[in-house]
This record gives C-alpha cells, sequence and structure tokens, in this order.
C-alpha cells in the first residue's frame, strides 16, 4: 500500500462515483451517468498517476 493517502483518496473517490453512473444508469439518466463516469475516470487516472 502506498504512504500517499491523497492517491488512496482520489481511487476510493473514483470507486464511489462509478456506483453513482450504475444508480444513474438504473434510473435512466444517462447524462447524469456521462458525467459521473467522466468524473471517475479522472479521478481514477488521477490515483494512479500520483501513486
Amino acid at each position: 500500500m502506498s504512504s500517499n493517502w491523497t492517491a488512496v483518496a482520489m481511487v476510493f473517490l473514483g470507486l464511489f462515483l462509478i456506483g453513482g453512473v450504475v444508480s444513474f444508469v438504473r434510473q435512466g439518466m444517462k447524462a447524469g451517468a456521462v458525467v459521473c463516469g467522466v468524473g471517475a475516470a479522472l479521478s481514477i487516472t488521477a490515483g494512479v498517476l500520483w501513486w
């Protein structure tokens, strides 16, 4: 595990936003799912690069 908690927090945020994507898709709100999906991709990418 990394000692850099910011990277861990970014990956956790990305996983949380993936849950939001699933929720928005189930409700039929595609625009919200796209916004959450972009945020999740950016957050996970930032966490991996920060590691």
